[in-house]
């Protein structure tokens, strides 16, 4: 599942460490734009997921 190019992932990692005063070290770079890349995946699964319009949350959550 690709949701971004990787340029399009870096882009976006440049303008939210730059908007947010924060900084990623080169060395972590890598590992910091997969996990970005992961949660964006995890993220599109719950997004995508199918749910009746009759349906509505709970009010309550217990494990």
């Amino acid at each position: 599942m690709n949701l971004l190019s990787d340029e399009t992932l870096e882009a976006h990692l440049d303008a939210a460490t730059a908007a947010l005063g924060l900084s990623v070290a080169p060395d972590w770079r890598p590992s910091v734009l997969a996990h970005l890349k992961a949660t964006l995946q995890a993220g599109r699964l719950v997004a995508d997921f199918p749910l009746d319009d009759e349906l509505d949350p709970a009010s309550v959550f217990r494990p």
